[in-house]
């Protein structure tokens, strides 16, 4: 199954290659917001590459710093460019007391248990040549009662739980350091983004100029949040639309019917059902007593081929468990079995290589009792994507005035291939919880170059055996003599 997926693989590729005018996602310069597809990971999480700088480091406690580093990222990057993703996340990496970088001590320093400046900038430099772009979080809010500013007492500080406090985001000064002070982080370091956090108490006027700030400083930057907000981020979170996806895939036979309103949107969103902030989709999975792998396939499949930015965050390719964190933030096990990390690399792959499965056209087709069809279409070319969430075989007969006539529907994931029948139309049958994407091409009946080729191959196979079986032959006799 596994070999004729990936024929199956290759063979559309080199169609979109011989398809596709040149691919807009080759280069960062070339990318908008939409074409990305987002890593989301915690430094301290990813990979120990680095032992100097493990002072009280303890991989068995979640509640402490596991050794994670940026020299660990570079020696794992191949991981991340397997999967195929874009963009970057790397949380915070301020000078902190949580391992998550959450509570920052000083935005002008970065962690010491993270790696050096140097480290750093050796980090960016190896993920900028793999083309994927880097962005970081900021947070607004939530920093350490002994964050250098409140020890200094230049600032009004707003207490808040287990030693952190918040800024007086309504004080002037306070706007124009923090201002400052990520302007001078993504100059310093040439990042491609940043990712404010913790944005609850600050209104839109100062998000506004917060970002208008970064923008001016670098006009390229991607400034986006990670919560709904109403400021100019690049792209807009829909939490509505997460939910209606994870709750849509997290069981079998759910109701699937939320999913009709996704549409194509002026304003780029993110799509997302796997969180860092809360419990990880295994963990919703298994309150249901699904059985994880067949669920994380579906959502996955809905999730980069419907309309929107997709992100995932580390740790989905091994499908991490747990409620919340830290349990929800272990460390990655990359020796663990990783049945996702191929079929996610699949998805990022077809993706990055289509514009219109980033861009194109939506039209939902089939939306009932678990059953979802829908057509990604440009000038370009044409998909249909079909998840059958069921648990039992579903079909769907596709209008020729839809697809057009003497089309062939060629599947992606298996080497299944649907053509019109006499009644002119286009019959997608599904088993029971499985997902396929086919791309629509001219039926031209048998490939005659490649029927060509590949009895040419068996013929020259067989003579070289006959020719190998006759040497034997003579070689035999000659000895025997």
């Amino acid at each position: 199954m596994k070999v004729n997926k990936g024929f199956g693989l290759i063979a559309t590729l080199l169609l979109l290659v011989s398809l596709l005018s040149p691919i807009s996602a080759s280069a960062k310069t070339d990318r908008t917001i939409a074409d990305e597809s987002i890593y989301d990971l915690l430094v301290d999480r990813y990979n120990n590459g680095d032992g100097t700088n493990d002072i009280d480091v303890d991989s068995q406690d979640l509640h402490a710093f596991n050794g994670g580093d940026f020299k660990g990222i570079v020696d794992r990057l191949d991981h991340i460019t397997d999967l195929g993703f874009t963009l970057l996340s790397i949380g915070s990496v301020f000078e902190t007391e949580s391992y998550d970088g959450s509570k920052v001590l000083d935005y002008a320093k970065l962690e010491p248990h993270f790696g050096t400046d140097k480290d750093f900038s050796k980090m960016l430099k190896a993920v900028h040549k793999a083309d994927i772009s880097v962005i970081a979080d900021f947070p607004l809010a939530g920093v350490s009662a002994n964050h250098v500013w409140a020890k200094e007492g230049k600032f009004k500080t707003i207490p808040a739980s287990e030693g952190t406090i918040d800024w007086d985001l309504t004080d002037k000064d306070v706007q124009d350091a923090l201002k400052k002070a990520v302007i001078t982080f993504i100059e310093k370091y040439d990042l491609d983004g940043i990712r404010l956090t913790k944005i609850d108490a600050a209104d839109t006027t100062f998000l506004n100029e917060m970002i208008a700030a970064i923008k001016k400083a670098k006009p390229d930057a991607y400034v986006i949040t990670n919560v709904e907000s109403d400021a100019d981020f690049d792209a807009a979170v829909n939490a509505e639309k997460m939910n209606a996806l994870k709750q849509s895939y997290v069981k079998s036979d759910a109701d699937t019917s939320p999913l009709s309103q996704f549409k194509v949107e002026k304003e780029p969103q993110f799509l997302q059902f796997d969180k860092l902030t809360g419990p990880r989709f295994t963990y919703d999975i298994v309150k249901e007593r699904m059985f994880p792998p067949t669920r994380w396939k579906l959502a996955t499949a809905a999730l980069f081929t419907l309309p929107g930015i997709p992100v995932v965050p580390y740790g989905t390719e091994i499908a991490v468990n747990g409620k919340e964190a830290p349990k929800s933030h272990p460390l990655v096990n990359f020796k663990t079995d990783m049945e996702l990390k191929d079929f996610i690399g699949d998805l990022n792959t077809l993706r990055n290589k289509s514009e219109t499965l980033r861009k194109g056209d939506f039209e939902m087709l089939h939306n009932k009792d678990g059953f979802t069809v829908f057509k990604r279409q440009s000038d370009e070319e044409t998909w249909i994507v079909a998840i059958n969430n069921t648990t039992h075989t579903e079909n769907l007969a596709i209008s020729n005035e839809l697809l057009g006539d003497n089309k062939r529907l060629r599947a992606v994931l298996s080497d299944d291939f649907i053509r019109q029948t006499k009644d002119d139309l286009y019959h997608v049958v599904l088993d029971r919880e499985v997902a396929e994407i086919y791309i629509v091409v001219d039926d031209v009946g048998y490939n005659t170059p490649y029927l060509i080729a590949t009895i040419l191959v068996v013929v020259f196979f067989l003579g070289f055996i006959f020719i190998v079986r006759r040497k034997g032959r003579n070689q035999t006799s000659e000895e025997n003599s």
